[in-house]
């Protein structure tokens, strides 16, 4: 790849809105659901599993789970995107309410 052509890619790649929503994480092996709320929904996946296979992820619960069935069992659904909002307050707040929501359907923990 050229050096300019490599420039542009970054420079689009930079320039991609991100997709915020609400996600689930589910263990087929113990029927366990957490669900959790994210900016960019296209990363948060690669970010939590490399967390539970280096062991250090900040839920226990999620952790213990994720260590006692592997990876194999689990999977990670988006549930709801946000629309694209210009106020990162009001994003957040929708966020939060979305999160609610699910967890109180799904009766879900949070992440």
């Amino acid at each position: 790849m050229k050096t300019e052509d490599r420039k542009l890619a970054i420079a689009d790649y930079k320039k991609r809105a991100a997709v915020a929503g609400v996600f689930a994480i589910r263990c087929r092996a113990s029927g366990e659901v957490w669900v959790g709320q994210a900016l960019d929904l296209e990363k948060i996946q690669n970010r939590i599993w490399f967390t539970l296979r280096m062991g250090s992820h900040r839920n226990v619960e999620l952790q213990r789970v994720w260590s006692a069935h592997g990876a194999d069992n689990f999977s990670l659904e988006t549930l709801e995107q946000i629309e694209d909002e210009e106020l990162a307050y009001v994003r957040e707040t929708l966020l939060k309410e979305r999160v609610q929501h699910w967890r109180a359907q799904l009766k879900a923990s949070a992440i």
